[in-house]
């Protein structure tokens, strides 16, 4: 087989080709092995359909593709967006949305290995006078919390059901107490996932017009409703894309997994990262999501990528000095050539010589070409990466924090992550056309104290297996 340009080393991608949409989903941790699904269309008796593609692995990074059996020659039905949890029996159970059924749908495995499944049955939905309730089925996440499960039931702040077991349901109401101002008029709470993290909530979501974000809240139990008093975005616009009538969808469709030894991890469905990528099932790499001491979201790369690290290549006190002029003047300092396919990158820049500091990195570059900018930009304070930004300030830091970059480079997929507190995706196709690693200053000289260049063992060997073995081969009539 003819190897595909196109095929990332790190990163999880569908071995079938196009595929959109690409939805993670249903996420588990049982007896050892992380389990996903993720969305992939297809043809069903002669019309659009969508199943669930089920791969395993031990460390999130590894993935091996198993037979789909969430599909609609098993549900009668299409499957889009839910998530995983375990029932009060200790039973793998889903809850989705069945494509075309106009309800949502749970099913529950028959063993650990999610090999077997029971039939999917729809949620039916009664107010506490028995009555039938008619209200939206979209997107639904479930949870349990004590001895009751609850779940949102999708849309502009998504009606709350609960249940004592996972049959009768009963209408709550509303699940946000209150919406935050910075949550435009108009946005959805789609592809919603719920959980705990240290000792508050988070609610990990879409809006479908402007990607992923989250709240940071409390669970109100008198009440049954999610207080939330934190709102932040994940996907950030780039040039190009239409203000009027926003799609930004290149961090998109969130799922997460709490493994083994307790930390959050979560995936998104990169989808409109590059029309050159033609809607592939393409996931970010994994992230890790905690809380810092005021609060706050950290965000960082999965630890278990450091097991791929390979040939460690170190520059200190990299000097980058602009000639000295009225109106700033900048100045670009070559680092080393990145000649491999597959990188990461560690940097440190002291605290003292960031501050009000325009500077930053060009990737895939040389002496006529910038190639993909990262730059901290203290004028609007925004970290840009390529053509989007997104909100950075050093001022913000903790006093005496020092800067933290740390780089992905996955061929043209590149993924930053800076200090714990913010993280960006892009994609650069013409990445093979220069190898360049620059620093990059503004108005004044910028020494950057440290580089830590690793080349990352490529992952992809069980996608590489599955675009031969089709082992996930859908039945289409």
């Amino acid at each position: 087989m003819t190897s595909d340009p196109l095929d990332l080393n790190i990163h999880l991608m569908h071995p079938g080709g196009p595929s959109a949409p690409g939805d993670p989903n249903v996420a588990f941790h049982i007896d050892g092995v992380y389990h996903l699904h993720y969305i992939v269309k297809h043809n069903w008796r002669e019309n659009a359909s969508f199943s669930f593609m089920h791969i395993t692995s031990s460390d999130m990074l590894h993935w091996e593709w198993q037979e789909t059996k969430l599909q609609p020659s098993f549900t009668d039905h299409g499957m889009f967006s839910g998530t995983g949890f375990i029932t009060k029996e200790g039973d793998p159970a889903a809850i989705y949305h069945g494509q075309a059924s106009g309800i949502n749908q749970i099913i529950i495995a028959k063993d650990n290995q999610l090999s077997n499944w029971h039939k999917p049955y729809p949620i039916e939905i009664r107010g506490h006078d028995g009555e039938e309730i008619d209200i939206k089925h979209w997107d639904p996440d479930c949870f349990l919390i004590g001895e009751t499960y609850y779940a949102i039931t999708g849309g502009q702040n998504p009606g709350l059901i609960k249940s004592n077991d996972l049959k009768a349901w009963v209408y709550v109401g509303y699940f946000l107490k209150h919406e935050l101002p910075e949550v435009v008029i108009g946005e959805d709470i789609s592809c919603a996932n719920f959980f705990s993290i240290g000792n508050r909530w988070m609610l990990l979501c879409i809006s479908h017009p402007l990607g992923c974000r989250y709240y940071i809240g409390d669970w109100d139990a008198e009440t049954e409703q999610f207080v939330p008093d934190t709102h932040g975005r994940m996907n950030w616009r780039r040039e190009g894309q239409s203000i009027a009538e926003p799609l930004y969808r290149d961090f998109f469709a969130p799922e997460s997994v709490e493994t083994a030894d307790g930390r959050r991890v979560m995936w998104a469905w990169c989808a409109t990262l590059d029309p050159d990528l033609d809607y592939k099932s393409l996931q970010s790499l994994p992230r890790e999501l905690s809380l810092a001491h005021d609060g706050s979201l950290i965000i960082q790369p999965l630890r278990e990528i450091e097991s791929l690290r390979d040939n460690l290549l170190t520059f200190d006190n990299i000097v980058v000095e602009p000639e000295r002029r009225m109106n700033g003047g900048n100045a670009a300092t070559l680092i080393t050539d990145l000649s491999e396919e597959t990188y990461e990158i560690r940097i440190t820049i002291e605290r003292a010589q960031a501050e009000r500091k325009r500077f930053g990195f060009y990737l895939f570059a040389n002496q006529e070409r910038q190639g993909l900018t990262l730059i901290i930009k203290p004028e609007t304070g925004t970290l840009r990466l390529g053509g989007s930004e997104a909100p950075f300030r050093v001022e913000d830091l903790p006093v005496g924090k020092d800067i933290e970059l740390c780089i992905f480079l996955d061929k043209y997929l590149v993924e930053v992550f800076i200090n714990g507190c913010q993280a960006m995706i892009a994609a650069h196709i013409d990445w093979q056309s220069s190898k360049g690693f620059y620093a990059y200053s503004f108005g004044g000289a910028t020494v950057i104290q440290r580089v830590d260049i690793w080349e990352l063992k490529s992952t992809n060997q069980g996608y590489l297996d599955a675009k031969i073995n089709r082992v996930w081969e859908i039945d289409e009539k």
